[in-house]
């Protein structure tokens, strides 16, 4: 439960940004690549890093659920969907790396906010 919540128009921002990030995330994983995609390290990282943003913006979009696996199993779910997708398309792959990349992000987050809120940082 947050310690300091978001007013109503903040929660419909976070919800609105929620769902830009997510359209942004799907066009950016299905599309064609013109220019050399990230390898590597690198490609893990974006991928973390991408989850990590989407589990923040769920969790400050529906904090009265907490992070629990209301946040963390749809945003697993969501990152196994895009691999099994993308084995679908002929220039793209699908990664077990990646997919483990985006739960980790989805699973650090998700262990900073509730390690943050039991030392009572006041964050929603």
């Amino acid at each position: 439960m947050p310690m300091i919540p978001l007013t109503q128009s903040a929660i419909i921002a976070c919800r609105m940004l929620l769902v830009l990030a997510l359209i942004i995330t799907t066009y950016a994983t299905t599309a064609e690549i013109t220019h050399p995609a990230a390898t590597g390290i690198n490609d893990k990282v974006a991928h973390f890093f991408t989850f990590f943003i989407l589990s923040l913006l769920a969790h400050l979009s529906f904090q009265k659920r907490g992070f629990n696996w209301t946040v963390w199993v749809p945003l697993t779910f969501y990152g196994l969907l895009i691999e099994v997708i993308q084995y679908q398309i002929p220039y793209r792959s699908f990664s077990l790396l990646d997919w483990a990349a985006d739960a980790l992000g989805v699973l650090i987050c998700g262990v900073l906010i509730l390690f943050a809120q039991r030392i009572g940082c006041k964050i929603p």
